[in-house]
């Protein structure tokens, strides 16, 4: 293990580790389990649940709440299914299973994984007051080497909805009724995941989206395919509209877009993007200057500049907020405290790995054709159809669905692709591997795809870039 200043921390009374990690979900976990693996001493800070929002009121529970007419759908394209579906999506037993996926919001499961990796559980807020010295509540903890910062992020709540006290992830993901009537106000991944599973469950659901696609991130096909199924399936999706006022009353919200025109739902839904968990941690008095958008900078290495001591990795840190890229950075990070990695690597600010589990679902990495010229990269555009294999027949009729793939001509390398169909993402880290490692097209060209499956569609991929 590295140490900058071994003995350098401020003496007094509290408890001493070698790394305080403030935060316990996915990165925090991650960090702490990785770095006590190499017998560091690790005290774990959490005010709330261990195992944080992506398991109990994002990923595990709204894709336990989408997976039911993710079934259901599959089974009306094949023929001989379709003759056995007879009813709807039970509403009890999904939101049963729902709760039993995320413990019924009791992390008591969880902490077994801490014990058997010896990090020391510490229950409660988690503040740094001094260079390596944390307070919580009432008692100081003391790090010889570093404190990590994982407290993530929460949902952004737009002032013009606060007067209606709308639901945000947290109560939408795990709600006991289904509302009649549900209001989402954004056009992003919560707001199409949630309209998706929410009309399954028999709402009524309106999408207000103050742009003119929705999923504005990815490739323009991506929005036009996941609003052209949410629309056959109810959902009234509205562009251009930004929300004037929002009042709840008796009979639930009522709201006025900026044309004036009203809306009545039994719910509304801020599904308008994130912002950091820094509020309680003592950052200013630090001298800690977090960026335009209330993010904890970070240099490639994942360490506060100018202090450090001082890390901090997933949604906190604002380079990805995705759950999978906060644990990798725990694991980055773990090698860098303990000397496993000298270097950070060089993928860290890469477009990650992302997958929106609406049906269809959307599966990309790498660059969007916007984001890899604004890289300065001169790409090719290849569209492939995803049902160019024989395996997509299985999928069944009408499943459809499209490929987008970038290719860099100079080093002819793969640098981003991009999916819309059902099941994608279970194909999708082909493509990862293919991007992290720069594997050059004349290589996946002998990277043989096995028969009937849909990843041939590969072999569509590779002759598409021959030409």
């Amino acid at each position: 293990m590295t140490t900058d200043h071994p003995d350098s921390a401020p003496d007094g009374a509290g408890e001493h580790h070698d790394v305080i990690v403030i935060g316990a979900g996915p990165a925090g976990e991650v960090v702490a389990g990785r770095l006590a693996d190499r017998g560091v001493t690790v005290a774990l800070v959490e005010r709330s649940l261990v195992g944080g929002e992506c398991s109990y009121f994002a990923c595990i529970p709204s894709k336990a709440l989408l997976r039911p007419g993710d079934v259901l759908a599959e089974a009306r394209r094949v023929p001989g299914a379709i003759e056995a579906v007879t009813g709807a999506v039970d509403v009890a037993a999904t939101l049963a299973r729902r709760d039993e996926l995320v413990g019924n919001l009791d992390d008591s499961g969880q902490l077994p994984w801490l014990a058997e990796h010896g990090v020391d559980l510490v229950r409660g807020d988690g503040k740094v007051v001094a260079e390596r010295v944390v307070q919580v509540d009432d008692e100081t903890w003391n790090a010889s080497t570093a404190v990590v910062l994982a407290t993530g992020s929460t949902a952004a709540v737009p002032d013009v909805l606060r007067d209606a006290v709308p639901w945000t992830n947290r109560e939408v993901t795990t709600a006991s009724i289904v509302p009649e009537r549900l209001v989402i106000v954004g056009g992003g991944v919560v707001a199409v995941e949630m309209a998706d599973a929410y009309t399954s469950l028999g709402s009524k659901v309106t999408v207000l989206v103050r742009d003119t696609l929705l999923l504005g991130r990815e490739e323009d096909f991506v929005g036009r395919l996941v609003q052209a199924a949410l629309v056959r399936k109810g959902v009234d999706v509205r562009f251009g509209v930004e929300v004037a006022s929002a009042q709840r009353g008796p009979e639930g919200v009522t709201l006025t877009l900026s044309d004036g025109s009203p809306i009545a739902a039994d719910e509304v839904l801020a599904a308008a993007g994130r912002v950091p968990n820094t509020s309680r941690l003592g950052l200013g008095e630090l001298g800690v200057d977090l960026d335009h958008r209330g993010f904890v900078p970070t240099d490639p290495s994942m360490q506060v500049p100018g202090h450090p001591w001082l890390y901090a990795i997933g949604d906190v840190n604002g380079r990805n907020l995705l759950t999978h890229e906060g644990k990798y950075q725990g694991r980055v990070v773990a090698d860098l405290i303990t000397g496993q990695r000298t270097t950070p690597p060089p993928r860290l600010d890469a477009p990650p790995t992302r997958v929106v589990f609406t049906d269809p679902q959307v599966a990309a990495v790498g660059h969007t054709t916007a984001s890899a010229r604004s890289a300065g990269l001169d790409v090719v555009v290849h569209d492939v159809p995803l049902d160019s294999s024989a395996g997509s027949s299985y999928i069944g009729r009408g499943a459809g669905g499209q490929i987008r793939v970038l290719v860099d001509p100079s080093r002819q390398v793969v640098v981003g692709l991009t999916m819309v169909g059902p099941e994608v993402s279970e194909m999708l880290h082909a493509a990862t591997i293919a991007i992290t490692a720069a594997v050059p097209l004349s290589a996946l060209a002998d990277a043989v795809p096995a028969f009937p499956t849909r990843n041939e569609v590969w072999l569509a991929i590779l002759e598409a870039t021959r030409h």
